[in-house]
């Protein structure tokens, strides 16, 4: 009966942490705008002001779910960001690299590669905080869930997707139920 009553608990709480995630992802495309609007700031910075949504999430989720302290949190919301600029910034150049290649081709391989980057700079940034999975293994679900999903960047792209998308709601969800999981691991 405990076991039971522990399991529906955790689907629960992993329910909730996609629903999180859902909804930083419907925050996180509309924010380029509203960043536009501030003048002065740096294009990497922009970048990374863009994932503030999913940082307070992760910053949350470490929170909750892990024995960091309270610094570690905002250390693993920062390694957030700067994972954002690196899997943006990554799927840019391969998108760049692919010149001449069928748009959705070039779509999939840059969403692929951002996907991977973002997920692999952010899983050894949390890796790194004090109580952090160290063993590879309980961040190998996070690293293949995060890059497949960065695929929908081709469906956005298909679509002509800008101030919605399929590509931030789905990885941030899927990738914060994963951070939970390799959390509790």
């Amino acid at each position: 009966m405990t076991q039971a009553i522990a399991s529906i608990d955790t689907s629960r709480s992993l329910l909730m942490v996609a629903a999180g995630g859902v909804i930083s992802g419907i925050l996180t495309p509309l924010l380029p705008t509203l960043i536009d609007q501030v003048v002065g700031l740096p294009g990497q910075l922009r970048i990374s002001l863009i994932a503030v949504p999913f940082a307070v999430l992760v910053l949350i989720l470490v929170r909750r779910f892990s024995a960091n302290p309270w610094w570690a949190a905002v250390l693993a919301a920062i390694a957030t960001m700067i994972a954002f600029v690196c899997a943006v910034n990554a799927a840019i150049f391969i998108e760049g690299q692919t010149t001449g290649a069928a748009t959705v081709m070039r779509y999939l391989l840059a969403g692929l590669t951002g996907g991977l980057v973002g997920t692999a700079v952010m899983a050894l940034g949390i890796g790194m905080l004090p109580t952090g999975p160290r063993a590879a293994a309980a961040w190998w679900p996070m690293l293949t869930t995060g890059t497949l999903a960065g695929t929908l960047l081709a469906l956005d792209n298909a679509l002509g997707l800008d101030q919605i998308s399929f590509l931030y709601p789905v990885w941030q969800a899927v990738v914060a139920v994963r951070l939970v999981m390799a959390l509790r691991s």
